[in-house]
């Protein structure tokens, strides 16, 4: 079931990064970066992921160290979800289909049911939507840890036993990350218009990483 989108005070926080990167003379990002950010010094430091371990769908521990340099797209999905997912994961295949030589770019797909999403379970919903090995990592692990990635590093929410029909309830957005950890982009991914825009913007990003 769908939740609602990045609060608004975090794409007016965005906002007031790209204005005082201008001011301060930081690096002129193509993108927004979002999250907070606190000065250390004469650095300034953004708001990163943080650091994680989660199995894929072939048992394989997926970690921060897994996406170092990569671009990723995550999201958030459970395996029997009737509703968004299966949307959601279509589109995703798009992005596959997008970067299907491209190294650089990962999937990130976090199971809010991971009790009930084991790796078999998942190996099972991968074939379904022809999930790449290391490519597309659908993941499961501690509910608790990934509960926590996604209010803590990913700014979306995600529940248990809200009392919805399906009995959990996640964002549909879908999240971009750069290669340093950062997010950078949040697209409704049951909107195809912006599942486009969100391949557009990691050509973006990729010329971003090339220049800087």
């Amino acid at each position: 079931m769908k939740l609602n989108k990045i609060p608004f005070k975090t794409a007016a926080l965005a906002a007031g990064l790209l204005l005082g990167a201008c001011q301060n003379n930081q690096p002129h990002w193509l993108l927004p970066v979002l999250g907070e950010k606190q000065l250390q010094g004469e650095d300034t430091v953004y708001h990163r992921v943080k650091p994680f371990a989660l199995l894929n769908q072939y048992g394989d521990t997926v970690t921060q160290k897994t996406i170092e340099g990569k671009l990723v797209v995550a999201n958030f999905f459970f395996a029997t979800c009737q509703s968004i997912c299966p949307e959601m994961s279509t589109n995703l295949v798009d992005v596959q289909k997008a970067f299907v030589k491209d190294d650089s770019l990962l999937i990130l797909s976090h199971s809010v049911n991971p009790l009930h999403d084991t790796v078999e379970v998942l190996k099972n919903y991968a074939g379904t939507y022809g999930a790449m090995k290391n490519k597309w990592h659908l993941l499961t692990g501690n509910k608790a840890m990934i509960y926590d990635l996604a209010k803590t590093s990913y700014l979306v929410n995600a529940f248990e036993d809200d009392g919805s029909p399906e009995g959990f309830l996640h964002s549909e957005m879908l999240l971009l990350l750069d290669s340093k950890g950062r997010l950078r982009g949040t697209y409704d991914g049951t909107d195809k218009a912006q599942v486009q825009n969100l391949i557009r913007d990691i050509h973006i990003l990729k010329k971003e990483d090339h220049h800087l």
